[in-house]
């Protein structure tokens, strides 16, 4: 049970997708400006079935828990159909986990994904909680330095998601939104708040659901406004 209270009311096939793969990786060594860094941003897909626990996959880690994990960014999901429209972009292939991301899916429009909605995937239920905002790790996974860049402009994030029920996910589960919450507030909105409309930050606080780093956010920008 999540730690937001009891469950949403239950509703069937509001939509429903599909996992492609499930997606490892530990922190390793890297270079960044000649100097050495870690970064578990190379995931892998793994067979058979991996439990999801706390705040994270089995097998899985991240390198910085300041700015990664926890329970708001327990698991990422990337949409395979994003995936291929940046294979057609860069011209080459990426494949399941070539964003970071630990849930590759299927047939979910990720960013109209409504912050709070519900996924029953396998065992476990998920919460959707955030968009990624990138930083100099998917550039460096990406072999380009400016990649973070243009990721923010493609408005292409995936979206973050909580452990409300733990739970075993595999590869060709089904992922079923179950409950979406009624004030239809989006991964996609906060992202357009965040890169294009600060000023209505507000909007952000009404949102019960949201993550408490975005809160902060949104209560620093809402003083800060009034202050000016």
């Amino acid at each position: 049970m999540g730690r937001r209270g009891a469950r949403l009311p239950r509703v069937v096939d509001i939509a429903e997708g599909l996992v492609v793969s499930v997606n490892v990786g530990r922190p390793r060594a890297v270079e960044r400006d000649g100097e050495p860094a870690t970064t578990a941003i190379w995931k892998s897909p793994v067979t058979g079935r991996v439990p999801a626990r706390g705040v994270n996959l089995a097998g899985d880690e991240q390198a910085d828990r300041a700015v990664h994990g926890g329970y708001d960014k327990a698991v990422y999901a990337y949409s395979i159909e994003d995936t291929r429209w940046w294979e057609g972009e860069l011209g080459r292939t990426i494949g399941p986990g070539g964003f970071g991301e630990n849930l590759t899916v299927e047939g979910l429009d990720l960013v109209a994904s409504v912050v709070g909605e519900r996924w029953d995937i396998g065992t476990a239920v998920l919460e959707v909680s955030e968009p990624r905002l990138p930083c100099w790790k998917l550039g460096l996974r990406m072999g380009d330095g400016a990649f973070p860049r243009r990721f923010t402009r493609a408005a292409r994030p995936g979206t973050y998601l909580r452990i409300v029920e733990e739970g075993d996910i595999g590869a060709g589960d089904s992922v079923r939104v179950v409950s979406r919450p009624e004030h239809g507030f989006t991964v996609g909105d906060i992202w357009h708040v965040y890169h294009h409309d600060r000023g209505g930050a507000g909007a952000l606080l009404a949102v019960p659901e949201l993550g408490e780093s975005w809160r902060e956010w949104a209560q620093g920008r809402v003083r800060r406004m009034a202050e000016a």
